[in-house]
């Protein structure tokens, strides 16, 4: 039985302590902004903190902290709130909001941007781009930067310059116990190790300091779609053809109902689709002769594949997964898409029986591939592909069969997996996240969690237990 806001009595003293200690907004179950301020992005999490501080600094971090040893309150952490499984939030518990700390600082000469723990993608996006420039991050502009940094960061731009954590230059980050440290390539090696793909188990990351390359600001980008009827030809091309692009191009495949956008003519909405969605970082005229063979498979339905600005792809996938929808993700890795997996892939989105739910196939390969896996926590350097499985409803209706679909997708692609991207984790147990690092980053991984957080204070999360 979990405990909830109204089983938990703060203690007056601890209470009075931090109050006179906090700078940002403490919110209790009783004041009006609560249900507001307790909401997260999936809207099948529901749940009601006892306390939600939210920081303004490092110093309100450090107290919040404090009060939570002191009262042995369950801690939550929230930078954009897109924890699938709603880790970042609980029952309870204390909720550390960091989604005041939007500070970003874009340094044009050296190419670097620093950018506050509740930064969004979006935020992050628009300032680099003022200057034509981009650090590789996420694919919807409300994920949080902090969240997506910490397990990795896969996006349309992976191919050609890495992971985000590939460009991760440096963290700050307050440790379980109030200590404010640095971590780069020089100070805390051990640690920034760890923080690059390993998630939020060591301390809360106040603040990222990026590596950003020239990117767009116009670029080809978009997709190209067909009838659901030609994904077993679709698949079987897209296949070859992409043993031969360059990392420039960063592909997914996706399969679904065609949404009511404005994008979208009227007469094709709900219709069942395969599409291959395409980011092509260079030249306009090098990425439309490499996106040519794609375009020339076969008569698409709709080719809305070409140059646009890169903050529009970036926001291309916004009204497809807004806040507070219902959602369950499973998702995995696969080496390559056999005969065996494409057969599989193709059944799966036959199988998609409601508006909302769909699941693309990241292309991974390029520059991901050519870190070397003990270089980062990031697991899953040498996938080919990753499957993010996403059953969705507007609401509670519905939900059970959308859930069903995303876990039967996923228990299909069983004999073919390879590991999967911790970020598409649901609450799946320690050999899944084993399996996302594999054993002996795993092992690591466990060692820097019982120096930096032996009592497992951060537990929260894709959780690495000290024990």
């Amino acid at each position: 039985m979990s405990t909830t806001a109204a089983d938990v009595h703060l203690d007056p003293a601890a209470l009075d302590a931090l109050v006179s200690d906090f700078h940002g907004e403490l919110i209790r179950p009783a004041d009006p902004a609560f249900d507001a301020r307790r909401k997260v992005w999936n809207g099948a999490i529901d749940r009601r903190p006892a306390l939600i501080a939210r920081c303004t600094g490092v110093a309100d971090i450090r107290a919040a902290l404090a009060f939570a040893r002191r009262t042995g309150l369950t801690v939550a952490v929230r930078g954009g709130g897109h924890s699938f499984p709603g880790h970042s939030t609980c029952d309870g518990g204390l909720l550390v909001d960091l989604g005041l700390l939007k500070g970003v600082r874009v340094d044009p000469v050296r190419r670097t941007v620093r950018a506050q723990a509740g930064v969004l993608l979006g935020e992050l996006d628009r300032e680099t781009q003022a200057f034509g420039l981009a650090t590789p991050s996420g694919i919807v502009t409300h994920t949080g930067v902090a969240g997506l940094t910490l397990g990795g960061g896969i996006g349309w731009l992976m191919r050609k310059y890495g992971l985000s954590v590939d460009n991760l230059l440096s963290v700050d980050l307050v440790t379980a116990e109030g200590e404010l440290v640095t971590a780069d390539e020089e100070a805390n090696t051990e640690l920034f190790w760890g923080v690059r793909g390993g998630g939020g188990n060591f301390g809360i990351v106040t603040e990222f300091e990026f590596r950003l390359h020239p990117v767009g600001p116009i670029l080809p980008a978009g997709p190209v779609i067909w009838p659901m009827e030609s994904a077993v030809d679709l698949l079987h091309f897209y296949r070859d053809w992409i043993t031969a692009v360059p990392d420039e191009l960063t592909t997914a495949v996706i399969q679904r109902w065609l949404p009511p956008l404005p994008t979208i003519p009227a007469e094709h909405h709900g219709r069942p689709v395969v599409m291959v969605l395409a980011c092509y970082a260079g030249p306009i005229e090098d990425g439309e002769r490499v996106l040519a063979p794609l375009k020339a498979f076969a008569p698409p339905l709709l080719d809305l594949c070409a140059p646009r600005p890169y903050l529009a792809l970036q926001s291309m996938f916004d009204a497809s997964y807004p806040h507070g929808r219902w959602y369950h993700m499973r998702s995995c890795d696969v080496d390559e898409l056999s005969d065996e997996v494409i057969d599989i892939a193709v059944e799966r989105g036959r199988a998609i029986n409601a508006p909302w739910s769909s699941y693309p196939i990241f292309q991974l390969g390029g520059a991901v591939a050519r870190v070397a896996p003990e270089a980062t926590a990031f697991g899953g350097r040498s996938s080919g592909h990753t499957f993010n499985f996403v059953g969705s409803t507007v609401g509670a209706e519905g939900f059970p069969e959308q859930r069903d679909w995303a876990r039967q997708s996923w228990q299909r692609l069983a004999p073919h997996q390879s590991g999967v991207y911790v970020n598409f984790l649901s609450d799946e147990g320690e050999d899944r996240i084993r399996s996302a690092y594999g054993a002996a980053a795993f092992d690591r991984l466990k060692a820097l969690k019982r120096h930096y957080d032996p009592a497992n204070l951060f537990h929260l999360n894709q959780n690495i237990s000290p024990a």
